[in-house]
């Protein structure tokens, strides 16, 4: 492993990668030589990640600039179809760096695979796979996701998870196409999840919680007050609109918005899940 790069098995035998702030819990099923060539891959990857991004940061955190690396590419082009609204290749490193150690670790042998990079999860299924996917909310459904279906990423944002939101969404669930999709539909849909200007919400500069910030000056929130029943539909709502526009251009096969209690939802993946392994 690379300078300060962590691999080890977990007990029920998940592969645990960890380095700076990426810290991945990974799971093949298949045949058991095919399992272990395929950790051992995934963890040779993993080692020298964190140094090629960190390379790239500057470009990686701003609107514009040429990428080298193929993970900083990946970021680069899982954003570019939500723009002009302002978005970074930053809104797609977790599910973009999912893809690329799933990407390792998936081979001959291996049915059916996942990598779960803080929540957000990038899926390897060979035809008549399935896994099963919780979400972390109270109350949501686990989500199936099967080798028939189009997505093979999924992954969650809002103003309680690890990176700033402009938005007020406890959570925002998204199915796509690939993880890194997936994360920067999430970080847009929970940006638009927002009751601008309401007195229970307080906001702080990005750049005062965080100095480099890919955010710069822009308004994250820092917390949200008890709301009543119709203002929580009403920021639902406003997020659930972006959701369905991007349903309709095809960058999402599903979304699921969460606030104080109250959920609405999109697409048809966002169903009672059925039988399947779960991650």
């Amino acid at each position: 492993m690379g300078q300060g790069a962590m691999a080890a098995l977990l007990p029920g035998g998940r592969l645990h990668l960890q380095h700076g702030p990426i810290d991945i819990v990974a799971e093949a099923f298949g045949d058991p030589f095919a399992v272990r060539a395929g950790y051992a891959r995934a963890s040779a990857r993993f080692a020298t990640i964190l140094e090629e991004l960190a390379v790239e940061l500057p470009v990686l955190r701003s609107e514009t600039g040429a990428l080298q690396g193929v993970i900083a590419q990946r970021m680069a082009a899982a954003v570019a179809p939500f723009r002009p609204t302002f978005i970074t290749p930053m809104a797609a490193v977790a599910g973009a760096v999912a893809e690329e150690v799933l990407g390792a670790l998936q081979g001959p042998g291996i049915t059916r695979a996942y990598v779960n990079n803080g929540g957000d999860i990038a899926f390897h299924l060979t035809p008549g796979e399935s896994l099963t996917s919780a979400i972390a909310v109270p109350g949501a459904l686990p989500v199936l996701m099967s080798s028939s279906d189009a997505a093979r990423g999924i992954a969650t944002s809002g103003w309680r998870g690890r990176s700033w939101s402009l938005g007020i969404a406890d959570a925002v669930t998204v199915l796509a196409r690939t993880a890194a999709m997936a994360d920067a539909a999430a970080t847009m849909i929970a940006n638009a999840v927002d009751l601008p200007g309401h007195p229970a919400i307080t906001r702080r500069p990005a750049c005062e919680m965080q100095a480099e910030s890919d955010l710069g000056d822009r308004l994250v929130t820092t917390g949200v007050g008890p709301l009543s029943r119709d203002e929580v539909v009403a920021a639902l709502e406003a997020g659930l609109v972006t959701a369905e526009a991007f349903l309709k251009r095809g960058l999402i096969e599903a979304a699921g918005l969460f606030l104080q209690g109250e959920a609405l939802a999109t697409g048809a993946l966002m169903l009672p899940g059925r039988e399947g392994a779960s991650v």
